[in-house]
């Protein structure tokens, strides 16, 4: 029979070092969700015959969403991952027990730079040895210390390699081992760490310096930069420019609010938040510009929480989601459309009012108008309706 081999992508910590309102696998590296270009790199491998993602089972349904988007031609599927690494590593490889592989290579999702070459002398020293890791030379010279500060010894690098994924298995030996370390309440961070402890030999595979694991926010420029290099891309990232819109019917009994002002008005916008269809489109600008999905995504109209929620309070939290993703915000322009009330009499203050949402200056911030010239149901006082388009520029370029 075909020798199989199996990807076991982890992406299912919570990332709390990195910051952020979603794991930092999440995070955008080159217009993709980081994890999504190690999916690309074990897919581009003929003999990887089934990719397996473990994410946080908060966020199956987000990533389900994300790898359908990518026609990846390795069969796929998603996971839900565990409180720490090695409970999520040994769901992953109890989701490939209906039809086991004869080789498994566990990679982190925050090592988008593997390569297939990696990947490639991983599994030929796993046919070898029934285990490999990928590892490199350490350049710096290595001491250990006391508690007290001072030095123990100086330790020869030339017998310590800093370990990186892809960690390579025969299947059987590594699901045994994480099964029998589950027993025996074995505690450890490090795949190999597990067959190690049961007696069998690891042998180190050729890494690479730029198969860096994403850890720091600080991480993420170098990483881009290292992308951007291997894929011929310029150095700086160019503007993002997205677009939102939103629409909701003016009904009695509402209050009208938009850009975070109440008006006077006879009617408001029907919503689940308080319909602020201005807040709403830029929210929605900014996401997209971003590429972290959408209002809805993430503020869902069937979550109660959110029921006549302040939407600048959203629109805040997805300023800081743009922010976590090392974007900054260039600019923001609406065109609210609308039969009644005026808005040219409130522009100052709307324009105050997004640009302290935003924390940017009044300057970057642009409010119009227009009626729509009796088309539609804006027009025809049915309906408010918003147009708008924020740019985001790299923090670090």
């Amino acid at each position: 029979m075909k020798e199989t081999v199996s990807a076991l992508i982890v992406a299912a910590g919570t990332g709390t070092r990195f910051g952020g309102s979603l794991p930092k696998v999440y995070v955008d590296l080159c217009g993709e969700p980081m994890f999504v270009w190690s999916l690309w790199a074990y897919d581009t491998l003929p003999e990887v015959t089934e990719l397996v993602l473990v994410v946080g089972s908060e966020h199956v349904e987000m990533a389900t969403d994300i790898c359908r988007r990518q026609a990846l031609a390795t069969p796929w599927e998603i996971a839900a991952g565990g409180q720490r690494r090695q409970d999520s590593v040994r769901a992953g490889l109890h989701a490939m027990a209906q039809q086991p592989p004869d080789i498994v290579c566990i990679h982190d999702g925050a090592r988008p730079l593997v390569t297939p070459r990696t990947i490639g002398e991983s599994i030929k020293l796993c046919r070898q040895y029934g285990a490999a890791v990928a590892s490199v030379p350490l350049a710096d010279t290595v001491k250990s210390f006391a508690e007290d500060g001072a030095v123990l010894k100086t330790l020869d690098r030339s017998q310590l390699r800093a370990i990186q994924t892809p960690q390579t298995f025969s299947y059987q030996l590594i699901v045994a081992a994480h099964d029998k370390a589950e027993q025996d309440g074995l505690d450890t961070t490090d795949d190999a760490a597990v067959v190690e402890a049961y007696g069998h030999p690891v042998v180190a595979s050729p890494g690479s310096k730029e198969n860096m694991k994403v850890t720091e926010p600080d991480d993420l420029p170098y990483a881009e930069w290292l992308l951007r290099r291997r894929l011929g891309l310029p150095a700086s990232p160019a503007v993002r420019v997205g677009h939102g819109y939103d629409l909701h019917r003016l009904i009695e009994g509402r209050r009208l609010v938009l850009c975070g002002i109440e008006f006077d008005h006879d009617r408001g916008l029907l919503g689940h938040s308080d319909g602020d269809v201005a807040l709403h489109a830029v929210a929605d600008a900014i996401l997209g510009a971003a590429a972290l999905g959408d209002i809805g995504q993430h503020f869902p109209d069937t979550d109660p929480q959110y029921k006549d929620a302040d939407s600048a309070v959203l629109l805040a939290k997805v300023v800081r989601m743009a922010t976590d993703a090392d974007w900054a915000i260039g600019n923001v322009d609406i065109t609210i459309i609308a039969q009644a009330p005026k808005i040219a009499p409130h522009r100052e203050r709307m324009i105050q009012s997004l640009a302290d949402i935003l924390g940017m200056p009044t300057s970057y911030v642009n409010v119009k108008a227009t009626t729509n010239e009796g088309l539609g149901p804006a027009a025809e006082g049915k309906a408010i309706a918003c147009h708008a388009v924020a740019t985001l520029v790299p923090q670090h370029s």
